[in-house]
Parts: C-alpha cells; structure tokens; sequence
C-alpha cells in the first residue's frame, strides 16, 4: 500500500467521522474462559485462541502465554502497525524495521511476598531500530507521529479510568 492508496482508504472513514463524531466511537472487547484444569485462562483474540497462564515467576511452567507479555505484544503491535501507516502516509522509506517493548515488573509485588512491591509494570519501554536513508529530522516526526497516534502507547502512558464489576450465580 502507497501514500495515495493509504489516503484513500481513510478518506471516506475520515468524513464519515467529522460528519457524525458518533460514528468513531467505538468499543473493543476481549473475552476469556477460565481454565477448568490449571490456573489459566482461554482469550479468544479473533484470529486465535491463546491460554494465558501464570509467568514462572508466579509458578507457571512457561507453557502457556504470559499476560503481561501479551500487553507489551499489544504495544509492540500497535505501535508497528501505526510507524508502518505513518511511514506510508509520509512516504517515508523503510527498509527494514522493529519493535521492541521491555517492561520492568517486581513478582514479590505480584505474589504478596512485600506489600510495599509494586504490583504491575514499573517501567516500560518500547524502541525501534529502522533501516532508512530518510533524513534525521524525517525519521524524529516519524517516531513522534508513532507515539502520538499509537492507541496503546497513549493508553498507557496517558493511564485510563479501569472499572471493574462481578456477576457471581451458584
């Protein structure tokens, strides 16, 4: 996809938006099932089915997928898929390019073993390596148009209001 093909395909969507603000509200959902054998838990991502489990640092074996993993593959993924768009609509000419998101957690947190550890990501940061002639200039707008349109990344570093409710039948 080019810068024009790009254009086009938003184009309408875009309209559709600044004549009905209404119309880009919209909500994602995820949806799980909990394991009936193992500390798991079953996410339909709708492309596939991945069982998230428990880290090994919290007693997991490794063998299922780590949730916190799965956040930064979010953030990874979102932000790819945002610099590739970015790029696209600026023309901006990658040869190559990848992202990383690290992030810094403290399992005694997790794990009730201090209540003074935090529980959750006390850091995270996200790279990328780019393979380009663009000039250096090119490249900063690039990377700043990336975090300013990349839904996680705001997200995350903007922090959203998280509510939770329970329904509990015997």
């Amino acid at each position: 996809m080019n810068a024009d093909e790009l254009r086009a395909a938003q184009a309408p969507i875009k309209d559709r938006y600044r004549q009905d603000p209404t119309a880009g509200l919209v909500t994602l959902a995820s949806h799980g099932i909990l394991g009936d054998e193992q500390v798991a838990c079953k996410v339909d991502t709708g492309r596939a089915l991945v069982e998230a489990g428990l880290h090994p640092a919290s007693g997991g074996t490794g063998m299922l997928a780590c949730s916190g993993n799965m956040l930064l593959d979010a953030l990874v993924a979102c932000a790819g898929v945002t610099m590739k768009a970015v790029a696209t609509s600026l023309s901006v000419p990658l040869r190559e390019g990848r992202v990383t998101a690290e992030g810094d957690l403290d399992f005694r947190g997790t794990l009730g073993v201090d209540r003074e550890a935090p529980v959750g990501f006390t850091g995270i940061r996200l790279r990328f390596d780019l393979r380009t002639d663009a000039p250096p200039e090119l490249v900063a707008k690039l990377v700043s148009l990336t975090e300013r349109y990349c839904v996680v990344y705001q997200t995350l570093r903007a922090g959203v209001k998280v509510t939770v409710t329970h329904d509990a039948r015997p």
